[in-house]
């Protein structure tokens, strides 16, 4: 049966839990792995207490069946454009093998329904450019920015 075929009231989206490590960290890895990245263990350590813990950090995750198939990180900031805080949709990651049924869609909208409840004014996010599945999606839930992004990245040595 493929993702499609699997009735949508089957789809969870709950908060993160400590409990979900397990569950959570192949995700992440193949999250990392679809962006090219390798991070130190006590990096990913550190991330899921964050996410899993009371701070502003938040985790979402999706199953299906108990099984955990994608994951949504956010995280509401101040912003000196209004008294409301705003909320940053930092990672969002759906197993390959289900993609296409809804599962990013909802955890968006998951994001979406905690930044109301936080008294957020917006949620906003990025992706590369030329992620272009993700995109489309994207295109449907949000609207593009025009604003252009830069990085400086403090050296680690």
């Amino acid at each position: 049966m493929t993702d499609a075929q699997v009735p949508a009231e089957a789809l969870v989206i709950r908060r993160l839990m400590p409990a979900d490590r397990a569950a959570w960290e192949p995700l992440w890895q193949a999250y990392l792995t679809f962006y090219k990245q390798e991070l130190p263990a006590d990096i990913t350590d550190a991330v899921f207490a964050r996410i899993s813990g009371d701070g502003a950090h938040d985790g979402l995750v999706a199953e299906r069946g108990g099984r955990m198939i994608g994951f949504v990180h956010h995280v509401v900031q101040e912003t000196t454009w209004s008294i409301a805080p705003t909320c940053y949709l930092e990672d969002l990651y759906v197993d390959e093998t289900v993609r296409g049924g809804g599962v990013g869609r909802a955890l968006i909208e998951g994001v979406y329904v905690a930044a109301r409840r936080l008294g957020c004014r917006s949620v906003y996010w990025q992706t590369h450019d030329d992620n272009a599945r993700a995109r489309r999606l994207y295109d449907q839930v949000a609207v593009l920015s025009p604003f252009v992004r830069y990085d400086h990245v403090f050296s680690q040595d």
